[in-house]
């Protein structure tokens, strides 16, 4: 089992100064190389304190240069405010620099302060994804760059040009159903937190795959998971530090999407999330933050391992990306939960037995100039 871990930068209610939050953040993300996790993660967010990572892959390039061993994983980019031929040569550059350890994770975003914040109509997320995760992902085999209903992008050349195929090493977040044929048919895996159901996620694979075989004819790629972890051997503490921990975070993303006003789910191509905002209309704030801990690893490292099978058993993953710092919790508390998953869960993670992550393929071929109008 590949295990990952994932940098948040949460800073709720500013109670901390953002140095603070940083200082104490990349202090964790540095551990993890020393502590035998595989990879570093962490995820794009803009304007408010939910996750202060406005640049994934500038501190991936950071974690570049801090570690040996670990790879890096963007958890996710998302595309749709960023200019593609822009992100094609961060990605390219990241990759030379970590002499290709980079794991590429995409997505479309939801929140609309971040849309708004960037001058973009929402209502044009899901086409602009699908088209920049087009544009970006061929780039990323051929080394250039060209086309685009929107993008009109004249041809260029990317530089560095890409050294290895991102094939098999490229992943989008999907959340709805109707994410999944979208990413089967771009020809990337997928990345899960869980927050729904695990039997309406595995429905929502049964589509993937589906549609994965139809357009690709192979066997579709297993995913990755994240999760929001607490682990302590006290059984009685694990679940009261847990519940309290994990809830709050669920909070701060109810706040940060606005996901109990009428707006949400409003927007074309986001429908789904309008039943979201039906169920915690229904069950209630506090409501939806229990269910939504519930669906997370957290326990004596027995429970955790439970959890994670039964994951396993659902999804298939052969990957986990473990969240331990989040919604405030104070920092000693996120080390001492990491620090005892990696004494007690994750020696028996390593005996399971899941296809390794596909290490950087061979480099690819310099592609001919483009001729001369």
């Amino acid at each position: 089992m590949h295990i990952g871990y994932g940098a948040a930068f949460q800073n709720p209610g500013n109670a901390l100064s953002d140095a603070e939050v940083y200082h104490h953040e990349v202090r964790l993300a540095e551990l993890a190389e020393p502590l035998g996790f595989d990879s570093v993660w962490s995820i794009e967010h803009h304007f408010d304190d939910y996750t202060m990572c406005p640049d994934v892959l500038q501190f991936l390039s950071y974690m570049a240069g801090k570690t040996s061993r670990v790879k890096l994983g963007s958890m996710v980019v998302v595309l749709p405010w960023h200019d593609p031929v822009r992100v094609a040569e961060q990605i390219s550059l990241l990759d030379h620099l970590s002499n290709g350890r980079f794991i590429l994770g995409i997505g479309r975003g939801l929140a609309r302060i971040e849309y708004e914040g960037f001058r973009l109509d929402q209502n044009e997320g899901r086409n602009r994804f699908v088209e920049y995760a087009e544009l970006v992902l061929n780039a990323l085999e051929t080394g250039y760059m060209e086309g685009g209903l929107v993008t009109n992008q004249p041809r260029r050349e990317i530089r560095p040009f890409p050294a290895r195929s991102f094939k098999g090493r490229s992943y989008a977040a999907a959340v709805s159903p109707e994410s999944m044929p979208i990413m089967a048919k771009l020809g990337v895996g997928v990345l899960v937190i869980p927050q729904k159901p695990w039997d309406a996620v595995k429905q929502d694979f049964a589509v993937y795959h589906k549609v994965w075989r139809e357009v690709n004819g192979t066997e579709p790629p297993q995913p990755l998971s994240g999760g929001f972890f607490y682990v302590d051997e006290d059984k009685a503490r694990a679940e009261d530090r847990a519940m309290k921990w994990i809830t709050d975070y669920y909070h701060t993303a109810m706040k940060h999407y606005e996901m109990a006003s009428e707006k949400f789910g409003s927007y074309k191509g986001y429908e789904f999330y309008s039943n979201v905002g039906k169920y915690i209309a229904k069950h209630g704030l506090d409501g939806a933050a229990v269910d939504f801990a519930k669906l997370m690893p957290w326990g004596t490292p027995d429970q955790v391992l439970e959890k994670l099978q039964f994951m396993k058993d659902t999804i298939n993953m052969n990957g986990i990306m473990c969240n331990f710092s989040y919604a405030g919790m104070p920092f000693d508390e996120a080390e001492r939960s990491m620090r005892c998953f990696v004494k007690n869960v994750m020696p028996e993670l390593r005996k399971w037995k899941t296809t390794p992550l596909l290490e950087a393929p061979a480099s690819l071929t310099m592609p001919a100039p483009a001729k001369a109008a």
